[in-house]
């Protein structure tokens, strides 16, 4: 028998709306003007929220109602969630020929139901609606329905539909990102409560470049565990163009490695915590190990692992012919996986140019050796790329203040003074996010 998945539903988007309303009023029956609602739904839906939550959101007096301190901290997610949902909102009425002018604040009643929301993105994903009502554990057209919703709500043809299941329209692709958006920070909500309480929890999704691999997240993840066992941490090897996509959209928190530029336009900024210089690597038997003064003339005809085309790091290799007039060579084997770098290293005469850090136990282990040989110009920012916007996860906050705190060690553990070429970063100017 097949086991069904049924996915956990979000908080309430009613329930955090009603929340907001009467923490900006300061008062149920005030609220419940402003949303045309029953005192005693207003009532009805703080206490479900507070029950969801386990806590208390407001301090409740005869002069009115006052949030506490969780109250402010849940306050302060909704106004992203709300503004993104409003953003949304305006978005899908600026798609129709004959526009439709939104008043400023307005949330139509189609983007409130954060289940629908959330079918909306599973199908988005498995593209498949059997599988979707599956993983939810209700009908084929209980999610249909839900669609159908969102797509006569939006005015918008959200999905193809074909006989092999669905993809998403080019409209869908924007209402899909501010959606996850939404249903990232509702995920959120519970965590931030938990932190006020005294206790870091939740799940920490890192966009897990090759220069951050091998030392630094492996570090930093082990004193996370000694302190907050409770969090779930969530490595994505991904290439650098869907990490980012995913630190867009909320899906990943955020990105360790290699820096790249970014201008005010992207939505990213980023931090340095250090920076290292590419070394060439071989196995430690390699007729060419044992020589020292190389140039890159001596390498010129050698059998190379390198980065993809694309990779700044390939460019910077190839660099190192053009300077001395020489032909870049075509690479034996192009992969950013460690695992079949280091396979293929010690299997074969074949060079990889690198960072030493990244195979740094297989030189500490004399097993691969860093060749005499200077490559000039190849200094790399490592460190950490997050949203300009938003807010970061108690779970992230604290991942990342152990990343930090984990660079004085990596650094001395990889400096071996005296070594030309040596597994041994360069410290560089450490700049916080934004800075």
């Amino acid at each position: 028998m097949t086991k069904t998945t049924v996915t956990a539903a979000p908080l309430s988007l009613l329930h955090l709306r009603t929340f907001r309303m009467v923490a900006r009023m300061g008062s149920a029956s005030r609220a419940a003007a402003a949303l045309f609602r029953a005192q005693s739904a207003i009532t009805r839906s703080i206490q479900e929220l507070e029950t969801a939550l386990a806590a208390a959101l407001f301090e409740r007096k005869h002069s009115g109602m006052l949030p506490t301190a969780v109250g402010a901290a849940v306050l302060a997610c909704c106004d992203g969630i709300f503004a993104e949902l409003e953003e949304l909102a305006q978005w899908c009425a600026a798609q129709h020929a004959r526009r439709r002018v939104l008043a400023a604040g307005t949330l139509p009643a189609y983007l409130l139901n954060s289940r629908r929301l959330q079918l909306f993105a599973a199908l988005s994903r498995h593209r498949h609606m059997p599988t979707t009502a599956a993983a939810f554990g209700i009908t084929q057209p209980a999610v249909s329905g839900a669609i159908r919703s969102l797509e006569s709500g939006s005015g918008l043809s959200l999905f193809h539909r074909n006989a092999r299941g669905t993809s998403l329209t080019a409209e869908g692709d924007t209402f899909l990102l501010h959606v996850r958006r939404v249903l990232n920070e509702l995920r959120h909500i519970p965590d931030v409560v938990a932190e006020l309480q005294g206790m870091v929890r939740g799940t920490v999704t890192v966009g897990a470049l090759p220069l951050g691999r091998t030392l630094i997240l492996p570090a930093a993840i082990a004193a996370l565990n000694r302190i907050h066992p409770g969090v779930h941490v969530v490595t994505d090897e991904s290439a650098y163009e869907i990490l980012v996509a995913g630190l867009r959209a909320g899906d990943i928190d955020f990105i360790l490695g290699a820096l790249r530029p970014h201008d005010g336009a992207s939505g990213l900024k980023t931090e340095c915590l250090m920076s290292e210089e590419m070394v060439v690597l071989a196995r430690a038997g390699h007729p060419l190990a044992q020589r020292s003064g190389l140039t890159i003339s001596d390498v010129r005809d050698a059998q190379w692992i390198l980065p993809r085309s694309h990779a700044p790091a390939r460019a910077l290799f190839e660099n190192q012919f053009r300077r001395a007039k020489l032909k870049a060579p075509a690479p034996s084997l192009e992969t950013a996986d460690l695992a079949i770098i280091r396979g293929v290293l010690l299997r074969t005469d074949m060079l990889a140019a690198l960072s030493a850090q990244q195979l740094f136990y297989e030189c500490e282990s004399e097993q691969l050796a860093v060749l005499d040989l200077a490559l000039q110009g190849t200094r790399r920012d490592v460190g950490l790329t997050v949203p300009i916007h938003g807010v970061q996860s108690p779970a992230a906050r604290s991942l990342i203040e152990m990343i930090r705190a984990s660079i004085p060690e990596v650094i001395s553990t990889t400096q071996t003074p005296g070594h030309p070429g040596a597994a041994c970063p360069v410290t560089g100017p450490r700049k916080r996010l934004g800075a």
